[in-house]
């Protein structure tokens, strides 16, 4: 049994008879009353987020898990297809597990939370950035750098991401996955 001091982002915890993963969360200490934990949990069987405040002290029942690298195959429907870079093992994983499908690129190498007691895969953590190929955005036009305009663009993996001005069709840019927006251009 793990405590409210343990919490951190990435652990896994069984709460409500299912089991989430802590997205967000916030150690408060009031002036006045006791101290609580604010969190934000991710279902890892449905996907949903629930806000949960936890008071200090109190008991949370942690899952054990273990990371391991795969690499991203294909998509089918809502399946997506990953393949284990040590001993070439393929599984398929719902669509909720993910946090961001739609910047997954074949080939892409990820990070797959297993539960330890009955090797069940429970979520998947992408890397922090992806970088992506613009595939279709307007023109830019010269001259309007002056504020931070952007534009919507369409990159390889057919997600929408919003990009400055300058950014044209071929261009490869670093995208942060946890938000799903632009960092900036990558040059070869």
């Amino acid at each position: 049994m793990a405590s409210t001091s343990d919490i951190k982002k990435g652990l896994c915890i069984v709460y409500n008879n299912d089991t989430y993963k802590v997205i967000e969360f916030q150690h408060v200490k009031p002036g006045k009353g006791p101290a609580f934990v604010r969190t934000k949990l991710k279902s890892l069987t449905n996907g949903k987020v629930i806000d949960n405040t936890f008071s200090a002290g109190h008991k949370i029942e942690e899952v054990r898990v273990e990371t391991r690298k795969y690499q991203y195959l294909y998509p089918e429907g809502d399946t997506y297809h990953f393949m284990n870079t040590d001993d070439y093992n393929q599984i398929t994983l719902q669509k909720e597990a993910l946090d961001a499908p739609e910047l997954l690129k074949e080939g892409e190498i990820v990070t797959i939370i297993i539960r330890t007691s009955d090797e069940l895969p429970l979520a998947v953590d992408l890397p922090a950035h992806v970088i992506l190929e613009i595939t279709d955005t307007e023109p830019g036009v010269k001259g309007n750098t002056a504020t931070n305009a952007t534009k919507p663009a369409t990159v390889e993996t057919g997600a929408r991401v919003n990009v400055p001005l300058f950014i044209n069709e071929g261009d490869k840019v670093k995208i942060e996955t946890e938000k799903g927006t632009y960092m900036e251009r990558v040059k070869e």
